[in-house]
Parts: structure tokens; C-alpha cells; sequence
């Protein structure tokens, strides 16, 4: 009762943050809670074949079906709002793990993932909102404590899982992660306002978003930027555990240190991403994005002269101080260069664009570890790092130049150098 009346003192800005925080925190933590044992659970509905080729299906199918309705829901947030956005994604969300705990053959569960990624959104209608209601001089440090939130979640949300699995069943972990998710919506629900909302008055369609997006070079740089980034870091995830086995790990206890490994990446970026936050608000989100990419790529080729685990989680950790600097800079970005009317779909694209990394980078990555070994993958993943840094040290001019929102000209949606 305390919290909830403090929060209620905050101001408009303040609450939102402080309540999407909170919210962001539980809807990544509802995801991550469940993920990892989604293989386990198809052994447990009676697939005994071609398990590795189901649980692959299962995870694409959700990335794939949020990049191709991202742009949609994008569009109706720039109509209706972000707010209902949340609260949409947030229902559907909470229906989608609760049924999920109901399911009885794989195919049903394939079907409710791909629902899940479909009516997903909570965490980038969050992020719209925050960047869009928040004053201009403390968008940095609102967007780098809502990438602290999502890792506190990362972090949290293996452990509660493997929990509540453990003590009542895969299905009652499924109905926690729903009931989290309730949790997260009725948040939004009672302390999140968007004073000042303006709809937008243009009919919006895909093809008109992809015109004004390419149409903003800017922008058209950053989506192309989430997708790499996104590409890159994933190619790790399918070969993370069996490099662990090379370190010297078991292979009983492979997925248990590898959790622990991603953890110290959350933890890191739970301890500095507001430090970066602080520092875009000074120096910009241009500057912090080099500087964070230039240390993810570092960091990743530091992570090949080691063999033993201990120095190689340790340079993870070092890996993750400066990496958990990239997100809340492209976001940041994304707000500087975009108007006010076309934000929520210009987050939209962005998702979809991280998305489609997101599902592309593990078949890559496990397909480079069988052609290259584990080390190929790193050589890649830090190269592929460093080429995205040199890209945004070549845009960072046009984008610490670009207006709050681009110009509209009368023939049409100019980019925001039009107006320099």
C-alpha cells in the first residue's frame, strides 16, 4: 500500500516510468520463466520425435509472427494511443500463457506461440510511451532504467520458473507466468497516463510506414542497425552451452552455467545501464552507442584467448557493461529523429526489424559453429559488432543533428537533415 501511494505522489512522467519499470520487469520475466523448459514441456504432451526441429519451430514461430505484426500494432499506437497498446498486449498476453498451461499436443502449443507473438507488444509500446511522455533532458536515463528492468527480468524470470516447476509442474509455471502478466496490465491500468496524446491524422498503411521510414535516412539506419545488432548477439545462443562443455563444464550442468554466464550480462546491465543513461543525457545517444557497440565487439574477441571458465565469465561480465549501452541508445535515437506521430510506428518497424535478427542469428550461428567451430562464431559476432559501430560513427552526425521529430514538407515526409 506504502508503493502504491508513492506512486500516485510522482508526477505524470515519473509515474509512468516508475509503473512501466515495474510492469517491463514482470512481462520479461513472465517470458523468460517459461522459455527455457518449452522443450521439456513437448516431451511432457507425448513428442518423442524430432524434438530439437519442434522446440526450433516453437521459438521462431513467436519472433517471426511479432516481426510481420509489429508494424500494425505500431500504427494503431500512433492512432489510439500507447496506453491501450500496453493493455492489449498485456490481456492478450495473460489469455495466451494461460491456455498455454492447457495444451495438449505439440501442434496446440505451436499454435499459441505463434498467437503470443502475434499479440505481443507490452515491452515496445512501453518503451514509445516512456521516450514520447518523458522530458527531453532525462530520455536517456528513462530509457536505460527500463533496460535495466528487462534484464532484471532475464534474470529473475529462469530462476521462478525453474521454481515453481519444480515444486507444482511445467503447467502451473505457464498459469504463473499469466497471472504476471494480469499483474503487469492491471499496472498500467491504474498509474499509467498519456497527458498530451495526439492521434494521428494521416491513414496509416505498411507501405506508407516503409515510404516515410526510407524516407528518414536516419531512421532507415537505426532499423537496419537494431537487425544487425540483434543478428549478431543471437548467433551465440545456440552454441553458448557446448562451449561451456569445451571450457570444462559438465554436460549435466551446461545449461545451469550457461544461465549463470547470461546472468552476468543482466547483472552488468542492471548496474550500468543507468550510469549510460546519465551519460546520453550529456553527451548524447550517438556518442554511448559507438561506445557501446565499439566495447560489445571487444568484449566478444576477448572471449576467445580463454580457456577456462572463470576468466571467460568474467569477460562476459565485461562484455555486458558496455553492451547494455546499445538498446537504450538506439531507442533513445529512435525518439530524436522520428516525429511525435509516426513514434509508435517507427518503434513498430524497428521491432520487426530486431526481430527478424533475433530469428535469423541462432540457425546462423549454429550452422557457422559447424562449419568454423565455436570460435568462428565469436570471430563473427565481434566483427559483426564492430562493423555496426563503424556504421553508427558514420551516422552519429546526422543523428546528434536531427530535430526532436522529422519534418513534414509539402511534398511529403522529409528526413530531419531536410530541416538543416
Amino acid at each position: 500500500m506504502v508503493l502504491l501511494r508513492r506512486l500516485g505522489e510522482l508526477e505524470s512522467w515519473q509515474r509512468n516510468l516508475a509503473a512501466l519499470w515495474l510492469g517491463v520487469l514482470i512481462c520479461n520475466a513472465s517470458y523468460s520463466m517459461v522459455v527455457p523448459f518449452l522443450p521439456l514441456f513437448l516431451l511432457k504432451i507425448g513428442l518423442h520425435r524430432d524434438v530439437t526441429i519442434w522446440s526450433g519451430v516453437m521459438f521462431s514461430s513467436t519472433f517471426l509472427m511479432s516481426a510481420i505484426i509489429s508494424p500494425y500494432w505500431g500504427a494503431l499506437s500512433d492512432r489510439y494511443g500507447r496506453r491501450p497498446m500496453i493493455l492489449r498486449s498485456g490481456i492478450s498476453l495473460c489469455l495466451a500463457y494461460v491456455a498455454t498451461a492447457l495444451v495438449q499436443t505439440p501442434l496446440q502449443l505451436l499454435i499459441l506461440r505463434s498467437v503470443q507473438g502475434l499479440l505481443s507488444g507490452y515491452i515496445p509500446s512501453s518503451i514509445a510511451l516512456i521516450g514520447t511522455s518523458t522530458p527531453a533532458r532525462r530520455v536517456g536515463y528513462a530509457l536505460s532504467l527500463v533496460a535495466t528492468a528487462s534484464a532484471a527480468g532475464g534474470i529473475i524470470g529462469p530462476l521462478l520458473g525453474g521454481t515453481v516447476s519444480n515444486l507444482f509442474g511445467m503447467r502451473t509455471a505457464f498459469a504463473a507466468a499469466g497471472a504476471l502478466m494480469l499483474a503487469a496490465t492491471l499496472l498500467a491500468l491504474f498509474f499509467v497516463r498519456e497527458e498530451g496524446f495526439a492521434p494521428a491524422k494521416e491513414r496509416s498503411s505498411v507501405a506508407r510506414d516503409l515510404r516515410e521510414a526510407f524516407a528518414n535516412p536516419s531512421f532507415t539506419a537505426l532499423i537496419g542497425l537494431a537487425l544487425l545488432v540483434n543478428f549478431s548477439i543471437m548467433t551465440i545462443e545456440p552454441i553458448l552451452p557446448l562451449y561451456i562443455v569445451e571450457l570444462g563444464g559438465s554436460l549435466q550442468s551446461a545449461s545451469l552455467l550457461a544461465g549463470v554466464v547470461f546472468s552476468l550480462v543482466g547483472i552488468a546491465s542492471v548496474i550500468f545501464a543507468p550510469r549510460w543513461g546519465r551519460a546520453a543525457d550529456r553527451m548524447g545517444f550517438a556518442r554511448v552507442l559507438g561506445w557501446g557497440l565499439v566495447g560489445g565487439g571487444i568484449g566478444n574477441l576477448l572471449q576467445l584467448p580463454f580457456h577456462s571458465l572463470v576468466p571467460f565469465a568474467l569477460v562476459r561480465f565485461g562484455y555486458g557493461v558496455f553492451f547494455c549501452a546499445v538498446f537504450p541508445a538506439i531507442n533513445g535515437l529512435v525518439v530524436q529523429v522520428t516525429r511525435p506521430e509516426f513514434r509508435g510506428r517507427a518503434f513498430g518497424l524497428q521491432q520487426s526489424a530486431g526481430q527478424i535478427g533475433t530469428m535469423l542469428g541462432p540457425l546462423v550461428g549454429g550452422f557457422l559453429s559447424a562449419v568454423w567451430g565455436v570460435h568462428g562464431v565469436f570471430w563473427v559476432t565481434g566483427g559483426l559488432l564492430l562493423l555496426a559501430a563503424a556504421l553508427a560513427w558514420r551516422g552519429r552526425q546526422s543523428w546528434a543533428l536531427s530535430p526532436s521529430g522529422a519534418v513534414q514538407t509539402a511534398a511529403g515526409i522529409a528526413p530531419p537533415s531536410a530541416k538543416i
